[in-house]
């Protein structure tokens, strides 16, 4: 299967991207509902970023930034993936709050 390539040079961008793919198979109005983004550490070093969109009635959005691969995998509400966007470029990204 392919998928498409996007470049996010930044930060930024890579953070629209999943917003607007989250909130488009949602069918959710952008910027309605707050995306949160944490790193994600292996061995001491970011290996990936991992965002979750916080929907109404709890509803939990989730997409993952794989640094090594430059993918971002897409998951739904029901926890099943529904998209993989290949990054044309590797995004500058600065230090994030670490994930748990």
């Amino acid at each position: 299967m392919l998928c498409p390539s996007f470049h996010c040079p930044d930060f930024h961008t890579l953070r629209q991207l999943i917003l607007t793919t989250l909130c488009e198979h949602e069918q959710f109005e952008p910027d309605a509902f707050p995306l949160t983004a944490q790193s994600l550490i292996r061995q001491g070093k970011v290996c990936g970023l991992f965002f979750c969109l916080h929907g109404p009635r709890s509803v939990r959005i989730t997409a993952i930034w794989e640094s090594a691969a430059n993918v971002v995998y897409c998951y739904g509400a029901n926890g099943e993936r529904f998209a993989t966007l290949q990054l044309a470029s590797t995004p500058v990204v600065s230090s994030l709050p670490q994930a748990a």
